[in-house]
């Protein structure tokens, strides 16, 4: 096992050597309790009103590239290696008088605080709009990209026309900040921060350990089959600040270099996707194969958490109302598994995706085995795909209900069907009476329907807080018709786009 080492980053400009922090430790309860930065709030403590929002810079080559986070549920040490930015860090100088950043003078200019509680998360989070603007000028910033940026960022007393105003005008101001002078220094100073080992430190019997290869993590694995691993904390996160759950072993995945790889293995594909990559990562290309996705990635939490969440530990959370699960699963997604092999090696195995999910709380994962990645087969011509999401709210809420759909034609008739439902029982799973309903038939209405009636041998969902049984099923049935309806509108693409 690799020895003890501090955890380092950069704070603003200033070197940053915290130590004797417990593992469990979020950003949050550092900048508050120990920085002394006062500036970043606690809201939610869940990742949700996004007035805990600061931004993290990550080298990407010569430059260094900056994106929003929840400091709430945001490990602590996995800041290692990387640049933290914080409200306090944007103007000139903190001082009185000193020149705000564009985007501070935007909020400014435009009215964009009353109470101000908020406020400092939405700057941040435009602060990261501004800088994304700045590196990729040729993608328009609309009315639509502003809301996504800030549909994780709530105010309860502004409203949020003036400060929507202030992501407009900070978009368009004119010339590089100083953080963007500084770029090609910063991402030399990150460079000198990067390890050729793993990080590991101990505090109170807890050990934080990150692994930089898919084989230092699975002989950790092999040696402490308990750890709690550790990807985007949006789930462990939560059960550290809500459930007050400790571990003895939390092993961080984010550093794993096999894990974070998107590869086309061959023209004709598969697609093979890390299980740490994350949905930030990976929304432009899985939108670019499968149309039929991109609207549902883009209500998978809002963009701090998918900026942190990632494919695989979407997966491997089991979580029977996961959106990732039934889009996969409806395109025939396979999963590799790995292990430490008995001579040292990796063994690894491929299921199907749907088989992965025995039961809830239950997954086919055997000791010492972790996610390793998934396997997409590339869409055809021939055929239809489509995801909805039903929720309460449409942006930032846990589904009700997940339907994914996927069918190939031989003609007029249907030659392949998938159908998948998240929140329709206790794992992620497939609709098979409907799909043998469908099978063989004329892609017509009336096929359609007798498939709506045979979803009462694929499901009995249960009924919570987030919608009864009835309206479960009213809803699944719905949503196939709907996914005919638009695959028979006459639209030239035959990859449907979801809603």
């Amino acid at each position: 096992m690799p020895t003890a080492v501090p955890i380092r980053f950069l704070l603003g400009d200033e070197l940053c050597e915290p130590g004797g922090f417990d593992p469990h430790t979020t950003v949050l309860e550092w900048l508050r309790g120990r920085a002394d930065r006062r500036g970043t709030k606690e809201g939610c403590a869940e990742g949700d009103c996004g007035a805990c929002t600061v931004a993290v810079g990550e080298r990407r080559g010569e430059t260094v590239r900056y994106r929003a986070f929840n400091a709430c549920i945001l490990p602590l040490a996995a800041l290692d290696g990387k640049q933290l930015l914080t409200v306090e860090d944007l103007a000139e100088a903190p001082r009185p008088g000193a020149a705000l950043h564009p985007v501070q003078q935007a909020m400014v200019d435009t009215h964009g605080a009353q109470c101000g509680f908020c406020t400092p998360g939405f700057v941040m989070s435009l602060f990261t709009l501004h800088h994304r603007h700045r590196n990729e000028p040729d993608r328009p910033v609309n009315r639509s990209v502003i809301d996504r940026v800030l549909a994780g960022n709530l105010c309860r007393c502004t409203g949020y026309a003036p400060i929507v105003r202030a992501a407009r005008r900070s978009v368009d101001a004119a010339g590089p900040d100083r953080f963007e002078q500084q770029a090609g220094r910063t991402a030399q100073r990150l460079a000198a921060l990067e390890r050729g080992d793993d990080a590991r430190f101990t505090h109170d019997g807890v050990t934080w350990a990150a692994p930089r290869s898919l084989a230092a993590l699975l002989e950790w694995l092999r040696e402490c089959p308990d750890a709690r691993m550790v990807a985007g904390a949006t789930d462990v996160g939560l059960w550290v600040t809500k459930q007050l759950q400790r571990f003895e072993t939390l092993l961080y995945v984010g550093e794993v270099e096999e894990l974070r790889r998107v590869e086309l293995t061959a023209p004709d594909g598969p697609l093979e996707i890390g299980a740490a990559v994350r949905y930030s990562d990976a929304l432009d290309l899985l939108s670019a194969h499968y149309p039929g996705m991109r609207e549902m990635l883009l209500r998978l939490g809002a963009e701090q958490v998918r900026n942190a969440g990632t494919i695989g530990g979407n997966i491997a959370n089991g979580s029977p109302i996961g959106d990732m699960p039934p889009a996969l699963i409806a395109l025939g997604a396979r999963l590799v598994l790995a292990r430490a092999g008995a001579e040292g090696g990796i063994e690894t195995r491929e299921i199907d995706l749907e088989d992965f999910f025995i039961e809830y709380g239950r997954q086919d994962l055997r000791p010492g085995e972790c996610v390793a990645r998934v396997r997409l087969p590339l869409p055809r011509p021939d055929q239809y795909y489509s995801v909805y999401k039903i929720s309460k709210r449409f942006v930032q809420d846990i589904s009700a209900l997940c339907g994914a759909f996927h069918v190939r034609l031989d003609g007029e008739r249907v030659a392949d069907a998938r159908i998948a439902y998240g929140g329709m029982a206790g794992v992620p799973r497939r609709a098979r009476a409907a799909e043998q309903a469908l099978l063989g038939q004329v892609w017509s209405e009336d096929a359609i329907e007798h498939a709506r009636e045979a979803m009462a041998d694929d499901f009995e969902p249960l009924s919570d807080w987030r919608a009864s049984s009835s309206y479960r099923m009213l809803a699944a049935r719905n949503l196939l018709r709907r996914f005919w309806l638009e695959s028979a509108s006459g639209a030239p693409q035959r990859l449907v786009v979801g809603a």
